[in-house]
């Protein structure tokens, strides 16, 4: 029997062909190709940040890891410049989106949900050390941070003769935390308007060491890494104009009497993320649903329940935009706010 060799090299290459077939299709079967673990990226405010990571440990515990979610901390500032490039899905926030993050996010195509998870008490804290302070008004504040400060006043008996001529040492967040803005806007009178010549930073950890560190300083941050060092550091009750001098708490920021210093806290969504990917979505309707105790135990305040069903309308409609026209507002109310239609 003859054989055409002539044949042989298209036998041979349906012969590889059919071989790599079968160990796709019809061969033993290989080992399973791991599915990606969804992903929720989040970064901003390092305010907001133990709410959100709060939230989020309790998230994933609940969904057995199904999902992953990863907190950063890089201000405000900085973590809308991240969510206005589209490198996160959520946003942090310790004030109100800004006018020139509105104009980055719209030139990238990248659409918002604007939602208050909680209320904050902006808190003024000075070292244990510390003997002649126990409270300080509005009006000193301003005397210390405001621009004019920067070399004129460097002793506390500068900005009030009877305290001491011990040199004054500031402590605050940096110029891209949202902290720092609502602070200004609320002592001084205009965001971002301060003097230059404090110990800034982004990480309120660092603030904490600092103040703990220097029998002289003053410093502000949110109320829960107060909370969390209360041993190592001192608040001042805060005077606001003829009132009486209140202290930062729980209970003075629910009854609205802890004023200019209390404010909402934010998460900002990606509107598109949230229509096209459930796990985000089931994501923020979690921290919405949830967040009450979770913000306790961290120790801040949370929204009356009302707060949370509006947010909760405003994620299913999909209302984009903010409420708040580019600029924070000092001394607002959540209810009201939720109840403004956003642009």
């Amino acid at each position: 029997m003859r054989h055409d060799v002539r044949l042989l090299p298209v036998l041979v290459v349906l012969c590889i062909a059919a071989c790599a077939d079968s160990e796709v299709d019809g061969g033993p079967p290989g080992p399973p190709r791991p599915v990606p673990t969804p992903l929720v990226q989040i970064d901003g405010s390092s305010t907001v940040y133990p709410v959100t990571e709060a939230v989020a440990e309790e998230f994933q515990a609940r969904r057995g890891g199904r999902v992953r979610v990863t907190v950063g901390v890089s201000g405000t500032g900085g973590g809308f410049k991240k969510f206005c490039r589209g490198e996160t899905q959520i946003s942090n926030a310790s004030r109100p989106i800004l006018e020139q993050e509105i104009q980055a996010c719209a030139a990238a195509g990248v659409r918002y949900i604007e939602l208050p998870v909680a209320f904050d008490a902006l808190t003024v804290v000075v070292n244990p050390q510390n003997t002649w302070i126990d409270s300080i008004s509005i009006e000193e504040l301003a005397t210390m941070w405001r621009p004019e400060a920067q070399g004129t006043v460097s002793k506390w008996s500068d900005v009030n003769p009877s305290w001491p001529g011990h040199p004054l040492r500031l402590f605050g967040p940096g110029a891209d935390s949202g902290t720092f803005d609502y602070f200004t806007e609320a002592t001084v009178g205009k965001a971002k308007s301060s003097r230059g010549d404090f110990t800034a930073s982004e990480d309120d950890n660092v603030l904490v060491t600092g103040i703990a560190n220097d029998a002289n300083a003053l410093g502000f941050f949110g109320l829960a890494y107060y909370s969390e060092n209360r041993d190592r550091l001192r608040a001042l009750a805060i005077r606001n104009g003829s009132g009486p001098a209140v202290a930062p708490s729980l209970q003075s920021v629910a009854d609205g009497s802890y004023t200019p210093l209390s404010r909402p806290i934010f998460i900002y969504a990606n509107a598109d993320a949230v229509n096209r990917r459930p796990e985000l979505r089931e994501f923020v309707e979690f921290y919405l649903t949830h967040a009450q105790d979770l913000i306790r135990e961290v120790g801040y305040v949370p929204l009356p329940d009302e707060a949370y069903q509006l947010a909760l309308a405003r994620l299913s409609r999909g209302d984009t935009g903010s409420v708040f026209e580019g600029h924070s507002e000092v001394g607002v109310r959540v209810e009201e706010l939720l109840q403004r239609t956003p642009k």
